[in-house]
């Protein structure tokens, strides 16, 4: 999946074996930890003029390459409780149609390039293309470097769970918007 703009160029491919290479060290981190947790291989290469920008185009490529590859029948919901030493959070996915996100990142602690308001872009920016509601809670947390990184561990998880073959329609409507 690509996308350009005159911000971003992303690319975004999952089942292949790849680098990630986005030109942020610590983007890069995370979704090495991100794919890790998920149990995919994938490739990422990004360019960019700011990174508020690279972490929102990232997280609406991601997600348009996650939806295009759903199975008809999907489990739907995925959820993850990742401790990472003295943190420890919660992330809950619903890939049901409608995108909403609530963040609740709180540590004590900064570390450079950890940055809430970056991870809620992504976060934004998966959860509308991937057309999911995404809840992260941080139950305990002294330093953003351990809370983030907890973050994209559930993350991982969470969508690894969520975007697994069913072999029901997960939905009581018998539809789902996705």
């Amino acid at each position: 999946m690509k996308r350009e703009t005159r911000e971003t160029s992303v690319e975004v491919q999952l089942g292949v074996e790849g680098n990630i290479e986005t030109n942020d060290r610590v983007l890069d981190h995370l979704l090495v930890t991100l794919f890790h947790y998920m149990g995919k291989k994938a490739s990422v290469r990004a360019t960019y003029d700011l990174r508020h920008h690279l972490w929102e185009d990232v997280g609406i490529t991601l997600g348009e390459e996650l939806r295009s590859k759903l199975p008809e029948k999907f489990v739907r919901f995925g959820s993850a409780i990742m401790p990472m030493d003295e943190a420890l959070v919660i992330v809950a996915v619903d890939i049901s149609g409608r995108p909403y996100v609530s963040v609740e990142l709180s540590y004590e602690e900064g570390e450079t390039g950890f940055e809430k308001a970056l991870v809620r872009e992504f976060l934004w920016g998966l959860a509308r293309s991937l057309r999911a509601t995404i809840h992260v809670k941080t139950l305990s947390g002294i330093n953003g470097h351990h809370v983030i990184e907890a973050t994209f561990k559930g993350l991982g998880k969470a969508l690894g769970e969520a975007i697994g073959e069913s072999e029901k329609l997960e939905s009581t409507k018998g539809l789902l918007e996705v």
